[in-house]
């Protein structure tokens, strides 16, 4: 069963990174980059919060939090301004935390239509986790809802950055068009400083010219934006969210797990290359 985090201030001396897992097409491997990212992450080392912002809650699920203890969640959070403390529960997985969401979280768009900071709710809490000398996190990945609403608007507000999966498939290109106009939206209107983290090639299958183009493609357009490691479609990571497992808790040597792991460390490699290059400015 899912418990509470301990009281303990974590602390690593570096800034927390926010992360907004996005994409507003369905079915792209976006709930299943964000758990098994932020589990790879925390094998290595980091201390990882997922925040799950979707309706469906599947990232709760596939954590092994189920619906009826979900007591405090990301609804409450953002609605109710209870604290990001308060609503985090820890996994299964040493490190790492998340947030749950549940059916409520659909009626956010009502329940905030007048409020005060509607767009921030969700980084004012982060700001205030870190405020109050709360647990620290190193990375918080926040999977977002397959559509542009208030939820989608209140990730990105609080991001640093956007990850995308995408999968391999002939409308990649497609919905990455209108993510990136989001973005743009987004950046000029609420969070100026917001930037494109790095694109995912997911379901990858080596067996069919298509994925192969569809890389290449990707590739040809986004340059370096484009991460080395490329998650491959395998019957492990479909199977591990119907036990409430991440993959690298269900099968560790298994291609889809390797792959996440390896995502991982070129995701923490791009931001110690970042502070550097910051540092040296």
């Amino acid at each position: 069963m899912a418990e509470r985090p301990d009281r303990t201030a974590v602390s690593t001396g570096r800034p927390t990174r926010v992360l907004a897992v996005s994409n507003q097409k369905g079915g792209v491997g976006k709930t299943t980059t964000a758990i098994n990212l932020g589990t790879a992450l925390a094998a290595i080392g980091e201390k990882v919060l997922i925040v799950d912002m979707d309706p469906q809650g599947n990232a709760s699920t596939g954590l092994g939090v189920p619906r009826e203890t979900r007591r405090i969640t990301i609804y409450d959070v953002v609605v109710d301004s209870r604290s990001i403390h308060d609503a985090a529960v820890k996994t299964a997985v040493p490190g790492l935390d998340i947030i749950p969401a549940d059916a409520d979280m659909s009626g956010v768009e009502i329940e905030l239509s007048q409020a005060d900071r509607r767009s921030y709710r969700l980084r004012d809490a982060l700001g205030a986790q870190a405020d109050a000398g709360h647990t620290r996190y190193d990375y918080v990945l926040i999977d977002c809802p397959p559509s542009l609403n208030l939820l989608t608007l209140n990730a990105m507000a609080a991001a640093d950055g956007v990850l995308v999966p995408l999968q391999c498939e002939f409308f990649a290109l497609e919905g990455l068009t209108q993510l990136m106009k989001t973005v743009e939206m987004v950046r000029q209107s609420l969070n100026p400083s917001l930037e494109i983290q790095g694109l995912v090639l997911t379901m990858y299958d080596r067996r069919n010219a298509l994925s192969g183009q569809v890389a290449a493609d990707v590739r040809s357009h986004f340059g370096d934006k484009v991460y080395e490691a490329v998650i491959p479609r395998n019957v492990r990571v479909s199977e591990a969210p119907s036990f409430g497992k991440p993959v690298l808790i269900y099968d560790l040597k298994c291609t889809g797990s390797q792959a996440y792991l390896r995502l991982a460390r070129e995701v923490v490699g791009r931001e110690r290359r970042k502070r550097a290059e910051m540092e040296a400015a």
